[in-house]
């Protein structure tokens, strides 16, 4: 006779049952969302005519609104004729009346809840991006649909967890009393966030516990995130951060520090340097002693090469989840060389002024990565960048018009994106150039191109051709002490190194033989770091970003970048030298004329948070 099956007991039956649960509420809300994405992009122009109804009506009486006469009409074309197009410039006297606590509707007629913090503006200070309680909800919304997309192309990801390093910076508050910090602090802090309960959403089941999350010191944040990740090491199904730089950090960090934490892992204890108790109480929630786990990561790290190592140690990892566009994509060769060319994800598109889109083909190549834009989180127009200068900070009324819907925007055409929100800010430039890749339904798809006029980036810094200039003349005016001036200069951002640096490159003419001792190009490095916007200044600071480097270069070394220019066919009456160079011939040719190198000494100043505003304890 054939054996029995054996019984299951009581509580092997009722995990069973759990799972089952589990797994039948996962493809409901995936269907769910899948559904809404289709609904939203079939209709898309008439819920972005809905979406502007609604914020002109709920704002009709707000002052900014009244101040340019729209006098309560909701419709299109009576809104494009009237309200202009703006820059944060143009809005700045009302968001420093509102930092500054005065409660009118000024421009919105909900309260402000916070100022989001957004990158540096040309006077070194950080934007501050008002917003509203209930865009809470509008970036879940977002979020929520992400796993369901990522589904259809690797399921089964919530029978694991995803190893997500997550930080969040410090905060401070404005004179009024309002909280300004950058976006994802805010989320990370709010309880969309805190509350979400893996057993409801498994797709949010990281490693990293919620408080070295929240931890402000990046040091024990970073050691604590990497500790619970190698311990889990085998629950790993994916892995990431929010920018491709914060993810080579993380490696960096691990190759730095794998003694101490295998160590940790070996004798289930948590290094004395982690001294955050709510850190400490967390980690060990997780950590037991494992001492083949430690031998494990211990021989893995002590290899020569460390090509693949994230394959090594988190063997069944699907895909690294980081922003990889823009800027960024100068960190994919490294990041294909650690993970072993494992799919490099790009699955949202947001800033501090609005969510704005996801990508509903995530495991395209980076080249390849296009963003849908929802049309329920705001409304979008766009600024056809082949009818006006798309550089200029201000356009005339006539170019005004040129401005397109969503569902108007043609194939192949680059645009700088305008957004209206719910929190108050009306036909806004966000400042991103994008290029229209292709349509989901009638729902354009975007390929984000660049940051309109910046020129360096390494982490979440974005330096622009203005600032640089005012920099460099800020540095080089060292130079004239020893009867020497600038002749010309050019830059770059060096990722070779880990965190990447500023290069510049500086073609000098002295009047006399006498040497300039290197203390002076040190105190040239340094002036013009501290000349830099506060973005950068706090990447420094935190070793997001790593000490400038000045290049100095042979005489007569941008005539060859000139000539070299010429012969691959620029015109000679055109030509001007270019302030940023990605271009590996003419980085060759620099490097190869370089005389000598020096790096800034120390740190520029930075205070966390505004000048004007009160810092949180």
């Amino acid at each position: 006779m054939p054996e029995e099956a054996p019984k299951q007991n009581s509580s092997n039956k009722k995990n069973v049952e759990n799972y089952d649960d589990i797994s039948s509420t996962i493809n409901n809300n995936n269907k769910k969302a899948l559904k809404y994405i289709e609904d939203v992009t079939i209709n898309t122009d008439e819920i972005q005519e809905k979406v502007l109804a609604e914020i002109l009506s709920s704002n009709a009486l707000v002052e900014y609104l009244q101040r340019h006469r729209l006098n309560g009409s909701t419709d299109r074309k009576t809104f494009k004729r009237v309200l202009p197009v703006v820059t944060y410039e143009d809005l700045k006297v009302d968001i420093d009346r509102i930092a500054n606590g005065d409660k009118s509707q000024i421009l919105c007629s909900k309260p402000i809840s916070e100022f989001l913090t957004s990158s540096g503006t040309s006077g070194g200070e950080r934007k501050l991006m008002p917003t509203i309680e209930e865009e809470l909800e509008r970036r879940s919304l977002l979020y929520s649909l992400l796993m369901p997309v990522m589904n259809q192309f690797v399921p089964n990801l919530e029978k694991g967890k995803g190893m997500y390093f997550l930080f969040t910076k410090s905060e401070a508050k404005t004179p009024g009393g309002l909280l300004a910090r950058p976006v994802l602090t805010s989320y990370y802090k709010s309880t969309h966030f805190k509350n979400k309960s893996h057993e409801n959403d498994p797709y949010t089941n990281y490693t990293s516990p919620i408080q070295t999350i929240l931890c402000l010191d990046s040091y024990q944040s970073m050691y604590s995130q990497i500790l619970c990740g190698l311990y889990q090491n085998e629950q790993v199904l994916r892995v990431g951060a929010v920018f491709a730089s914060g993810f080579i950090r993380a490696v960096k960090f691990l190759e730095k520090h794998w003694l101490r934490l295998c160590n940790d892992i070996r004798k289930g204890t948590i290094d004395d340097e982690i001294t955050d108790l709510d850190v400490r109480e967390a980690v060990m929630k997780i950590l037991k002693p494992n001492p083949k786990l430690a031998d494990f990561v211990e021989s893995e790290c002590k290899k020569e090469s460390w090509k693949g190592i994230i394959t090594r140690l988190w063997p069944n990892t699907k895909y690294v989840d980081v922003i990889v566009t823009g800027t960024m994509s100068q960190y994919i060769p490294i990041l294909d060389y650690y993970s072993n060319g494992l799919p490099l994800v790009c699955t949202m598109y947001a800033s501090s002024e609005c969510y704005f889109g996801l990508n509903l083909n995530p495991l395209c190549d980076p080249s390849e990565v296009a963003y849908t834009l929802i049309p329920t989180m705001a409304y979008f127009e766009f600024l056809p960048l082949n009818n006006i200068d798309g550089n200029a900070d201000s356009i005339s009324a006539s170019e005004q018009e040129h401005l397109v819907d969503l569902v108007d925007v043609e194939l192949g055409q680059e645009y700088e994106l305008v957004v209206t929100t719910y929190a108050g800010l009306y036909r806004y430039r966000v400042g991103d150039i994008l290029r229209v890749a292709g349509f989901k339904n009638k729902a354009p798809q975007f390929n984000f191109i660049c940051r309109k006029n910046v020129v360096l980036s390494i982490d979440s810094d974005k330096t622009d051709e203005v600032e640089l200039q005012n920099a460099v003349k800020n540095g080089s005016n060292h130079l004239s002490n020893y009867n020497a001036s600038l002749t010309d200069y050019t830059s770059s951002a060096d990722t070779s190194t880990i965190p990447g640096h500023y290069i510049l490159y500086w073609e000098i003419t002295k009047n006399n033989q006498n040497p300039i001792p290197n203390s002076v190009f040190e105190e040239c490095c340094f002036t013009v770091e501290d000349s830099l916007n506060s973005v950068y200044r706090q990447g420094r600071i935190t070793e997001s970003i790593g000490p400038l480097e000045i290049k100095v270069v042979e005489n007569g070394t941008f005539d060859k970048v000139m000539d070299f220019a010429l012969s691959q066919g620029a015109s000679i009456n055109q030509y001007k030298t270019p302030r940023c160079v990605k271009y590996g011939p003419i980085l060759e040719l620099l490097n190869s004329k370089t005389v000598s190198s020096f790096f800034s000494p120390k740190c520029p100043q930075w205070v966390p948070g505004h000048k004007k505003w009160c810092i949180l304890d």
